[in-house]
């Protein structure tokens, strides 16, 4: 007969370890823009791209510091890049805040390369704010108690 152990629930190695992905999906979708050429984004996808980026260096640092909130950055940070990444990239041309793949002409450089950097940073973007939700989650069901559990002097709570 086999058992199975249960495993404990660790979001924060789930969210640390979709960290590590999500750091490697900046690097990778940076390479190919440094790679395309920054001069050649539009400015307002220039400084949205590097607002971004430092939001996403915050969300890290939190992470791997273990800070209570960590969790909530990688929501954020993760859902918000994901839509932006999308929308800046995915979608047809629609302005100055676009970099469209979709359409682009020869001399911007998209290369199956460039799909495979942005498609692999929001794909990092989304696991990275799921593990903050599925971290989170797993803290608030860790800090509650059934009632009439004992608390820390022995007592039990509603008596």
């Amino acid at each position: 007969m086999v058992r199975s152990r249960r495993i404990p629930f660790d979001g924060d190695r789930v969210l640390r370890t979709a960290g590590v992905v999500f750091a490697v999906a900046l690097l990778v979708h940076g390479a190919d823009h440094a790679r395309r050429g920054v001069s050649e984004l539009p400015p307002a996808v220039f400084w949205l791209g590097n607002a971004q980026t430092i939001g996403a260096l915050a969300a890290l640092f939190l992470v791997f510091t273990h800070h209570r909130w960590a969790p909530a950055a990688a929501i954020v940070v993760g859902f918000v890049s994901a839509v932006g990444f999308t929308v800046v990239h995915l979608v047809p041309d629609w302005g100055t805040l676009s970099d469209a793949f979709p359409g682009a002409l020869s001399d911007a450089g998209v290369t199956a390369f460039s799909w495979f950097a942005a498609l692999f940073e929001i794909a990092a973007d989304l696991a990275f704010g799921a593990a903050g939700v599925y971290a989170l989650r797993g803290r608030d069901q860790t800090h509650r108690r059934p009632v009439g559990a004992a608390d820390v002097s022995g007592s039990t709570m509603g008596t």
